[in-house]
């Protein structure tokens, strides 16, 4: 789309508007160039989402935006509808109208092997009349589809696929894409309407990170990208749209008008005037060729490399490159008769719901696990699959005895995608979840805002070994010569069953095990004291309490004199700490009001275990800190993240466990992640380097 001497223009534009940014007339500057401001805008959006290869930083890109931002909502009538800040999701959308494709989507004839391809091959030259034909092969994409509608140069008008007739209106959604342009120039082809097919996709990284977001909040997760894709383009509230990152891909011209002839010829011509014109086509994964033997060869090769992409694709598309012969061989009522799709391999499958086993977790989550019919899916027999939560059964109307559709997308694990209702004889069970834990019998918890029932016994032997591992690990008690391996072999042989166990081991009887000398006995019998007297933060942490990480227990730590406090303590009184909110609150009353949990902190402490705060902190008002929090993000390389988190509380700071306006100061490292990101939101947080910290601590 820019060539490169448009890219160092551009860019030098951008260096300028970036050095002005403190000039008090700074207002008045993008009111005598609000369309170039815009433009370096669009131009750096392009570098980043298109090209993938940004010139200027976020914070830079922002300062730009901000600047943009704050001109049109003090002159609201200067505002177009394809400027950037246009994209921004401004609350709910109350309903999607149907509107009616401009040309039918149809679908596609599909084909599973070398010879349905020779034998489409057939069919094309009879009807083109030629000996040989040049294709344009390229992905299939498993996302959604949407049709874009373009008048006089701006985004008019976006749907989904719907029926391939009506479809439901979306353009608001899809304004949150940053990959689909809000304009273009198609009158430099002379086009004055035009018509555009494409996919919209969510890669498989961003995809991992939604649905283990959706699992931590105890949501069932999507089985699959293209799932997730679809659901995404249809939620009501518009900013939560753009949160998603969905991508899209626009690879047909159903449709265009025009003034004259300058428009491309052929398929992949209009493929390379769509990445012209600022849209993410296919230009980069296609590949022209001439004869179905080069076709065959390359859907068979790109098939062998498919889970190295980062989205995901189910096959590929073959057509007929020119679009005159396009037109003369016409297409049925179903499909075109001048592209073909080849499928990959399936992974999708049937089986049978055989029984379900519910599963016990570290943090007491129970997780019924359904086992069926061994079926091959995706290169992997499956025997057994996560069927989440009570909910999830619900949902997907799961019945013991059913016929299930499962698949297994890419590396992700396999999902149940829906039961066959309409196969049941009726000798199907109603799946019954558990009211108590099925290891312990201890009575279940389900908060209202969770779909996931856990079992809160500290003492469930189904999570004791975890609960064990977590409390002698190095952010906790700190046990050393205490791993997980010897964790697990002491559970084995049953010298160890619960928390207070570590410190009633019979070390007579560890000595005689393949390993334990003297020296390694003396070393674990030495660190298991020494963490009697760890200060009271490290203890609460490795308690393993509910949403309660090593931030969150310095801050309790601090609020008490004894843990045993935590008794007296009601959820709105936990809400007065900094970082606990109504969630953690809960989890942290919970935890201190069951019986089983107040037993273990009674026998911890009979065992030397101290349970009172015996470093509360004083006010601090005269070190270099004082009264400053700060967070840190990516990787540090003069200091380990634990004892730069150390110097701040030595000297009077804090630590917070997440961006907010209680921030002061983000000290950023290397790969810094969403963190920083979220930080350059809040004008109040100052952004510094690790440098720049070590500058601020006492000499």
């Amino acid at each position: 789309m820019y060539n490169n001497e448009q890219t160092k223009i551009l860019q030098a534009q951008t260096t300028e508007w970036l050095a002005s940014m403190n000039a008090k007339n700074i207002i008045e500057i993008v009111a005598l160039n609000i369309e170039t401001l815009r433009n370096l805008l669009r131009f750096h959006e392009y570098r980043y989402y298109i090209e993938n290869d940004p010139l200027i930083t976020d914070r830079e890109y922002d300062t730009l935006y901000k600047l943009l931002e704050k001109f049109e909502q003090e002159n609201p009538g200067l505002i177009t509808a394809d400027s950037p800040t246009q994209r921004v999701g401004k609350g709910l959308v109350s309903s999607f109208p149907k509107v009616q494709h401009l040309v039918p989507m149809l679908s596609l004839e599909n084909s599973y092997n070398a010879a349905d391809l020779v034998d489409w091959d057939r069919k094309a030259k009879e009807l083109s009349g030629l000996a040989d034909i040049e294709y344009c092969v390229e992905p299939k994409f498993d996302g959604a589809s949407i049709s874009l509608i373009y008048e006089n140069d701006q985004l008019y008008r976006s749907a989904t696929r719907g029926d391939g007739v009506v479809g439901d209106e979306i353009t608001i959604n899809t304004k949150q894409i940053k990959s689909v342009p809000l304009s273009a120039k198609f009158s430099n082809y002379g086009i004055e309407q035009i018509e555009i097919r494409g996919e919209v996709l969510i890669n498989k990284s961003n995809f991992k990170k939604f649905n283990d977001k959706l699992i931590e909040e105890g949501i069932p997760p999507f089985a699959n990208p293209r799932n997730s894709a679809a659901g995404s383009l249809r939620i009501k509230d518009t900013a939560e749209v753009g949160r998603r990152n969905l991508e899209a891909f626009l690879y047909h011209v159903s449709y265009f008008t025009t003034t004259n002839t300058a428009q491309p010829t052929t398929h992949s011509g209009m493929l390379e005037m769509l990445w012209t014109l600022g849209f993410r086509s296919p230009k980069k994964e296609m590949l022209v060729v001439k004869g179905i033997d080069k076709v065959i060869q390359h859907v068979e090769e790109f098939e062998t490399r498919r889970d190295t992409l980062p989205y995901e694709i189910d096959g590929m598309v073959v057509k007929v490159n020119d679009l005159a012969l396009q037109e003369k061989m016409g297409m049925t009522s179903h499909h075109p008769r001048w592209a073909i799709a080849f499928k990959f391999k399936a992974r999708q499958a049937t089986s049978k719901l055989l029984g379900v086993n519910f599963q016990v977790g570290r943090t007491g989550a129970v997780t019924p696990v359904a086992r069926i019919e061994a079926v091959a899916v995706g290169g992997v027999t499956v025997t057994s699959i996560s069927i989440h939560n009570e909910e999830y059964i619900r949902e997907k109307d799961l019945m013991l005895g059913d016929t299930i559709l499962i698949e297994r997308s890419g590396d992700v694990i396999p999902q149940i995608v829906k039961s066959f209702a309409e196969l049941r004889t009726g000798s199907e069970e109603v799946i019954h979840f558990p009211t108590t834990c099925p290891v312990c019998g201890h009575q279940l918890f389900k908060p209202e805002e969770e779909a996931v029932w856990r079992c809160i016994n500290i003492n469930c032997t189904a999570q004791i070994v975890e609960r064990i591992i977590h409390f002698v690990s190095k952010d906790a008690m700190d046990i050393k010569s205490f791993g997980e391996a010897n964790v697990r072999k002491f559970y084995e042989l049953g010298l160890l069953k619960d928390v207070p166990g570590i410190y009633q081991l019979n070390y007579e009887a560890i000595g005689q095990l393949p390993g334990f000398g003297k020296k390694s006995l003396d070393n674990l019998q030495a660190a298991i004291a020494g963490s009697k007297l760890q200060p009271l933060h490290r203890l609460i942490y490795g308690l393993g309490i509910r949403y309660v990480g090593d931030t969150t227990a310095k801050t309790l730590a601090n609020l008490v004199d004894d843990l045993k406090e935590f008794t007296d303590f009601t959820e709105e009184q936990l809400q007065q700490a900094e970082d606990v909110g109504v969630k953690v609150a809960g989890s942290i009353y919970r935890f201190f009001h069951d019986v089983e949990n107040l037993h273990t902190l009674k026998q911890l402490e009979a065992l030397g275990i101290s349970l009172k705060n015996q470093k509360k902190r004083a006010a601090i008002s005269d070190t270099p800190l004082a009264g400053q929090t700060f967070l840190f993000t990516g990787t540090l390389i003069q200091l380990k993240r634990s004892d730069a988190e150390a110097k701040v509380e030595e000297n009077g700071g804090k630590i917070v466990s997440g961006v907010s306006s209680k921030l002061n100061y983000l000290v950023v490292g290397d790969d810094a992640g969403s963190k920083l990101e979220k930080a350059k939101k809040i004008q109040t947080i100052k952004i510094i380097s690790e440098e720049d910290f070590i500058k601020m601590l006492p000499v």
